[in-house]
């Protein structure tokens, strides 16, 4: 059972383990390792054996498939929602963690999340500022040159702005097509 101060099966002894394992128990000796302390048991004089469980909310909650069960405590904060909650029910549903597959569906859930925020922001009265809100401007004001020179990320500075007004750029063009489409059939 999970979550519990049992263990369900025993594990190894060390030497069964070093006989397996080439180099295990360099440092099974306390005074090398540097988390020991961390590891003595403590009486916490905790109330609980197995801590009590948070009702899972009405639409359920994404779980991975190597689990049994949910976690006695988990976030509520950002349900669900849309396509890109598809997308993210179906990566948890279908494929383990261990699976690339499993975390780029979780990458292209976020991105068409990313996309429903900016269309979304495009059709409100308020819509995003590239410009104000990468810092170009501070950037620009705040020797431009001289951040840029020495950095580790160096390397990828050219393509940036790309990245950046990329999506904003696409999203001009498709707007000017269609446009222009309805505009030639009229």
């Amino acid at each position: 059972m999970a979550y519990t101060a049992e263990k369900p099966t025993p594990p190894p002894s060390a030497d069964e383990l070093r006989a397996r394992i080439p180099g295990w128990g360099a440092d099974l000796d306390p005074a090398d390792r540097p988390s020991f302390p961390k590891e003595q048991r403590l009486d916490l004089n905790a109330h609980w054996a197995f801590p009590d469980e948070q009702p899972e909310p009405p639409g359920g909650r994404e779980r991975s498939i190597e689990h049994g069960r949910l976690t006695p405590v988990f976030g509520t904060a950002q349900p669900l929602h849309g396509v890109s909650g598809a997308i993210r029910r179906y990566a948890y549903a279908r494929f383990s963690e261990a699976r690339a597959a499993h975390w780029l569906l979780l990458l292209a859930a976020d991105r068409v999340d990313a996309g429903g925020a900016h269309l979304r922001s495009l059709l409100s009265r308020h819509p995003d500022n590239p410009i104000t809100e990468t810092g170009v401007l501070a950037e620009r004001h705040w020797s431009p040159l001289g951040d840029r020179l020495g950095r580790v990320d160096a390397r990828h500075q050219w393509i940036d702005p790309l990245l950046v007004a990329g999506p904003w750029i696409l999203g001009v063009i498709g707007v000017v097509a269609v446009g222009r489409r309805i505009l030639r059939r009229r």
